[in-house]
């Protein structure tokens, strides 16, 4: 939820703690721990699995392949499980008019540069870009359009906003940084 007062705006900014990727990295999980303990029941000679029967696989060369698929399928669940862990991408956006300061938070993976703050004058801000791109997967995005540099996305590229919500976030962000809006 947006904080706004005459002097100040914070938009929070959604990171990787997001429904589809929590379904993603179940999904991937319970894949790759299937594919592994088919695998593993196979060389034991154990029925780890109730509906399959280790008698059906055998262990040289499908289960090595599929406890294979059960160690690759570790390695894109793990990265989910930790991107949503450290909740990169979050952050905020704070334009504070008493400074004259714009300041673009985010959070990064762990290490030297896991914050990641960004700083601009206001006097430096030229407009708001609406970026539109209609397709199988919509691209909505707010960009900063800042002089001198390129223009700094404002939202997420995944975020889904209707062009109605887009367009009012826009507009109150011109009216509060008084510039205007350029759009597709």
């Amino acid at each position: 939820m947006n904080w706004q007062s005459e002097w100040l705006r914070i938009e929070p900014i959604t990171g990787s703690r997001r429904i589809s990727n929590f379904c993603w990295a179940c999904i991937i999980s319970l894949g790759a721990l299937g594919f592994f303990s088919v695998g593993i029941s196979s060389y034991f000679g154990k029925d780890l699995i109730p509906l399959l029967s280790s008698q059906q696989i055998v262990f040289v060369p499908q289960g090595i392949v599929m406890c294979f698929y059960g160690i690759a399928g570790s390695f894109p669940s793990s990265y989910l499980w930790f991107t949503i862990l450290w909740n990169v991408g979050s952050g905020y956006n704070r334009f504070d008019k008493r400074k004259g300061i714009i300041c673009l938070f985010r959070w990064g993976f762990p290490g030297e540069n896991r914050r990641i703050r960004i700083r601009f004058s206001m006097k430096d801000i030229q407009a708001i870009r609406m970026e539109v791109r209609e397709a199988i997967y919509p691209r909505r995005v707010l960009h900063m359009r800042v002089k001198g540099q390129q223009d700094v996305p404002l939202t997420r590229i995944s975020e889904n906003l209707t062009l109605r919500e887009m367009e009012e976030k826009a507009a109150e962000l011109a009216r509060f940084l008084h510039v205007s809006i350029e759009g597709p």
